[in-house]
């Protein structure tokens, strides 16, 4: 019996991967100053302005706007067509932990209740489906070729699919791939679609899974140049089937990112895999 089955990834720059990001990066630095923090902080990008919530109670102090702008540093988006850093409103509205909440992990217990799903497959090194870790080292890879810019004039946001196709279960070859990454203006697409294709397709997957009837799409709508938070809202913790297996198991739908480990949808789903 044959079927497929599509996973996707997405990169730094994607808008809600931007989020995940800047709530982790605060949650670290709340870990830093004291290990038992309890953090659990969301974030919202639209356009310039970024609005950073949750609750926090925690003996460490953190800069929560320059961490914001440091994630952003780091990712080096474009400016106009993304996400000007120099234009950028901060909103920030934190408040302490519930005391109601707070008993309850002050017991030893947990906060809430929620579902946590564990999964492995033999299919990969990281026991994980072929086609996330294909779409997640195609992003990589994306990121790679942008940040050393082996390819001009590229964009940090960015999105793979990879279709694989099973056979009695067992993963035979890669059906389709997409690849959408934001461009430059001026960038030719015909050479974006040619260097995509040399530099970051056939860099990471394998020769031997793709064929002649293996379908390859890249920026399939020919233009990609608003983009980021400027081209679509992003939210903490919208990504979570790109951060866990792909669709290919179950999910219980509680994010991970931004959230200490007495937040069991994080600390339990990791646990689970085990």
């Amino acid at each position: 019996m044959k079927k497929l089955l599509t996973s996707e990834s997405v990169t730094e720059g994607h808008p809600d991967k931007l989020c995940d990001t800047i709530s982790d990066r605060i949650l670290d630095e709340y870990l830093k100053e004291d290990p038992y923090s309890r953090v659990a902080v969301e974030c919202l990008a639209s356009k310039n302005m970024i609005v950073v919530s949750g609750e926090v109670t925690s003996k460490g102090k953190v800069d929560i706007e320059k961490e914001v702008k440091n994630v952003l540093k780091d990712v080096k988006y474009l400016g106009e067509q993304d996400l000007d850093i120099n234009k950028l409103e901060i909103i920030v509205n934190i408040s302490k932990q519930s005391p109601d909440i707070a008993m309850g992990v002050d017991n030893k217990g947990a906060g809430d209740q929620g579902l946590m799903f564990g999964f492995a497959t033999n299919e990969t090194e990281e026991y994980l489906p072929l086609g996330l870790v294909l779409s997640h080292n195609l992003t990589r890879r994306l990121t790679e070729v942008r940040k050393k810019n082996i390819i001009k004039g590229l964009g940090p946001d960015g999105k793979s699919e990879v279709t694989i196709e099973y056979e009695d279960n067992k993963p035979t070859k890669v059906k389709n791939v997409v690849i959408s990454t934001e461009h430059i203006e001026n960038k030719d697409i015909d050479t974006l679609r040619e260097e995509i294709k040399k530099e970051v397709i056939e860099k990471v997957i394998p020769k031997k899974l793709m064929d002649s009837n293996t379908k390859i799409f890249i920026n399939p709508t020919g233009k990609f140049v608003i983009a980021g938070p400027l081209g679509d809202t992003g939210l903490t913790g919208r990504k979570i089937i790109v951060d866990t297996y792909g669709g290919y198991a179950r999910h219980g739908g509680g994010a991970f990112s931004g959230k200490d480990p007495t937040k069991q949808d994080r600390s339990a789903a990791y646990m689970a895999r085990l």
